[in-house]
């Protein structure tokens, strides 16, 4: 049953798996994506369809488009079409029921609430009942996916969390700016202090033993700061980088219930 249609804006993983609730839901997605993601968890983000052509996570499929009509296309096909649209230019063009923030900036880039007549965003820099709807809780812990109907959800702390005793260690950044050129690729078992990637001659070490769960596209051009790699130090869990995480399906439970609540609220009184 087709529900409507909703546009996500993002393809990362933690947006997929809220892209992956709504469409097994019976939601027709949209996906907006930037010319050149920067997901790290490549394998299971939706987004990854835009350098690929198509990208298949758990079972579903998504298709990089190019205009309305594959849009609709795609949507016939009961596949996911991923659409390079920074702005948002397409939300007017498909009239959706909602527009979804996934883009984990930790600010607002533009969502607004007249974009569609139901409005959600995921983490910082949403204030629920002004900018959107409803804002979606981020942050890992007892709050995970909890709806705020007024106010902002928990501000960044700059530390990730924590992952079988490992938080900031397990996450890799570009120690510059610069081109990357990968060595490994995701789902290798490393050891600490393996290369990883070069940038620009600048060896990429992994921080600890584990698996390379996550790695930026390569040949992308990276600056210094940004969020490159991931490696999982749960061995004995090694098939987990095969599918979506427990923080994005949390996250993505979060939506639909937002989703709902709100088309009962706006679109069947």
């Amino acid at each position: 049953m087709d529900l409507g249609t909703v546009v996500v804006r993002g393809g990362g993983d933690i947006a997929s798996g809220t892209i992956q609730k709504l469409y097994r839901s019976g939601f027709n997605v949209l996906v907006l994506e930037i010319e050149k993601p920067t997901a790290i968890r490549r394998n299971v983000s939706f987004g990854e369809a835009i350098y690929s052509g198509e990208n298949t996570v758990e079972g579903i499929k998504a298709i990089h488009v190019h205009n309305l009509e594959e849009i609709n296309k795609a949507f016939e096909n009961k596949v996911i079409p991923v659409v390079i649209d920074e702005n948002g230019d397409f939300i007017k063009k498909i009239n959706p029921i909602a527009v979804i923030d996934a883009i984990l900036a930790k600010k607002n880039l533009g969502t607004n609430k007249y974009m569609a007549p139901i409005t959600i965003a995921l983490g910082p820099g949403f204030k629920a009942g002004v900018d959107v709807d409803i804002v979606v809780e981020t942050m890992r812990g007892h709050n995970l996916g909890r709806l705020i109907f007024k106010g902002y959800a928990m501000p960044d702390t700059g530390s990730p969390g924590e992952i079988a005793g490992y938080s900031k260690e397990r996450v890799i950044y570009s120690p510059s700016n610069g081109k990357i050129k990968n060595l490994k690729v995701i789902g290798d078992i490393v050891k600490k202090g393996d290369v990883l990637a070069l940038i620009d001659n600048i060896e990429i070490p992994s921080p600890i033993d584990g698996l390379l769960r996550g790695l930026i596209k390569d040949g992308n051009y990276v600056y210094e700061g940004l969020k490159i790699g991931d490696v999982d130090p749960r061995l004995k869990e090694i098939e987990n980088y095969t599918t979506i995480s427990d923080k994005a399906r949390n996250i993505g439970g979060g939506v639909l219930e937002a989703l709902l609540i709100m088309k009962n609220i706006k679109l069947n009184n």
